[in-house]
């Protein structure tokens, strides 16, 4: 379970990576926080830097969960790859928003891979 831990540590340092990217949009554009909207270029990169805290809510618990009950070395797998198409999907929205659809894709698969193999070995474990 020690790759798994570092693999989250790793998906959360990403995801305070994403807030500085954050900050500096704001810096270059001149949108002063509160504020949550002004130029297009931050409102994607901030969108993106949301988007990845609500992946990580499922994320952060399915890998966990997978690494218990399937294959903890398979867990750390599919998280590195997770953390890969967070990269992707981040800079490709920054970039352009239709860009951030091979990371959506890549992420969606992580997630549901991690979340229902880890619910079924659960329940493999239980019964």
């Amino acid at each position: 379970m020690e790759w798994v831990a570092f693999v989250i540590v790793c998906a959360l340092i990403e995801y305070m990576l994403f807030g500085i990217a954050v900050g500096r949009a704001r810096a270059e554009y001149g949108v002063a926080a509160p504020a949550i909207t002004g130029h297009p270029a931050f409102e994607r990169t901030m969108r993106a830097h949301q988007n990845t805290l609500e992946n990580l809510v499922v994320f952060v618990p399915a890998i966990a969960i997978f690494g218990v009950y399937v294959s903890p070395a398979l867990a750390a797998l599919v998280g590195v790859v997770w953390i890969v198409g967070r990269f992707v999907y981040f800079r490709g929205y920054v970039e352009d928003a239709p860009k951030r659809a091979p990371g959506v894709l890549v992420t969606v698969l992580c997630n549901a891979i991690l979340a229902i193999g880890g619910g079924i070995g659960a329940l493999v474990a239980w019964l």
